[in-house]
């Protein structure tokens, strides 16, 4: 069991563990497979990473600007400011190096934001209060969300998941 210092240590603590967890189904597929969508509707499995990445871009940057606000612009300008050369990642090696720069760039800028700094308050994207830390979980549990559906993607696509390979200890 780690023993933390700070709040925000075993934050960027949990949001390690799910990227880690969101690059293992990404490694766990074929690059065909990352054209994969279950429906005309859903987004492909490269889609989704696009996202992931995009929303995590988008949670490191606003959380750590001093003047950050969710509604500071709409969600197209946020992806607009923050995802620019997501979309063109379409590689296998692209994806996992863009989750892996990202997330290393995005827990920099917040350890350099500070634990004070996640403390304070920020307007969330229904115009009500909150703190950067509580946002900031709410960002990894998004996060988690689509994990959960690159693995239900796996899964369609007739392999086990990555988290239950790590389960089953495969």
């Amino acid at each position: 069991m780690n023993e933390y210092t700070t709040l925000l240590e075993e934050t960027l603590e949990a949001w390690a563990f799910t990227r880690e967890g969101v690059i293992a189904e990404v490694r766990n597929v074929s690059e065909k497979d990352l054209a994969f969508r279950p429906h005309p509707e859903s987004r492909s499995f490269v889609e989704l990473v696009h996202h992931i990445v995009e929303s995590g871009l988008m949670m490191s940057g606003e959380l750590s600007r001093p003047d950050g606000d969710f509604q500071r612009k709409s969600y197209e300008g946020f992806l607009k400011e923050y995802g620019r050369g997501v979309a063109s990642k379409r590689s296998k090696r692209d994806l996992l190096d863009a989750l892996k720069r990202t997330h290393r760039d995005g827990e920099k800028q917040i350890r350099q934001a500070g634990e004070l700094h996640m403390l304070q308050w920020i307007r969330r994207f229904d115009g009500k209060p909150g703190t950067r830390l509580t946002w900031m979980n709410h960002g990894i549990s998004h996060e988690e969300y689509h994990r959960g559906q690159l693995a239900l993607y796996a899964r369609l696509l007739g392999r086990v998941p990555a988290l239950t390979r790590l389960i089953q200890g495969v």
